[in-house]
């Protein structure tokens, strides 16, 4: 029996600070989502003091204090969890070292699996103003991701959410003749997420919504939140055979507390 589920994800830019500034609290209790994905939690789970009691909880820390890191949370218990992408995909592409070539972990993708589909969690690395990470992350990183998502979509269906760090198409981000070029904005990330759709994943954003003006990120500079100059770099994703089941997918704008805003979907699964 089929039943119908509220996921959010949202970039929280640190748990610690959000729960703080008293934005947390507030937001589980207006849209009391089944899955709650965040990523950029900058914590461990003994150092959040947000109220999560009613889910069940699955942290991925990076090894650099206050920095990067994802988590899952569930209101019913998944399967299990998987932690980072596996063993031998990370070794194929060189990925067992983070990306400064230390031997640590960033605690970039955590996955729930349930009854009848994943749910991966990702946030993905970007490739810095000087693009100094562009090659790392086209040749190795966006290529291995997408590897583990096909891998885990021939056991069950999919769906991904997170921070790509990349805006698809010009109608994601406010300025895109002034950003041709620069992170976020290149060819090649921009081909990393054109090979997710032409792999047969869905963006579930654009199914219901067309143009521009709709974004999940601004900068804190100029103001630019309230006059929405912003990049839409927050996604999430459904094997195609999902996408009938998916009833709605918004941008939760009005919701304050990190320089991204949440994103919702809802699903009957």
């Amino acid at each position: 029996m089929k039943r119908d589920l509220k996921i959010i994800s949202w970039n929280v830019n640190g748990i610690r600070a959000v729960h703080r500034k008293n934005f947390f609290a507030p937001f589980l209790k207006k849209y009391d989502p089944d899955i709650i994905c965040l990523q950029e939690t900058k914590a461990r789970e003994e150092q959040s003091e947000a109220d999560l009691s009613s889910y069940k909880g699955f942290w991925n820390s990076a090894d650099k204090k206050g920095y990067s890191g994802t988590a899952i949370f569930s209101k019913k218990e998944p399967i299990r969890a998987i932690f980072d992408l596996p063993s031998d995909i990370e070794k194929k592409y060189d990925l067992s070292k983070d990306i400064y070539g230390n031997p640590n972990k960033e605690g970039r993708v955590i996955t729930a699996e349930f009854d009848n589909f994943f749910i991966v969690c990702v946030y993905t690395p970007n490739s810095k103003d000087d693009l100094s990470r562009l090659n790392l992350r086209y040749k190795y990183w966006d290529v291995a991701f997408l590897e583990y998502v096909d891998r885990l979509e021939k056991e069950k269906p999919v769906i991904f959410c997170g921070d790509l760090n990349v805006a698809h198409t010009p109608d994601d981000l406010a300025r895109p003749k002034e950003n041709i070029g620069n992170k976020g904005f290149t060819n090649e990330e921009r081909e990393g997420v054109q090979n997710i759709i032409d792999r047969g994943f869905v963006d579930t954003f654009r199914i219901f919504n067309k143009g521009n003006g709709h974004y999940t990120w601004w900068s804190h500079f100029a103001n630019a939140r309230e006059r929405n100059i912003g990049w839409r770099i927050d996604y999430f994703f459904v094997s195609n055979k999902l996408v009938k089941s998916v009833k709605k997918a918004e941008i939760l704008k009005d919701v304050l507390g990190s320089d991204h805003c949440p994103i919702s979907l809802e699903i009957s699964l």
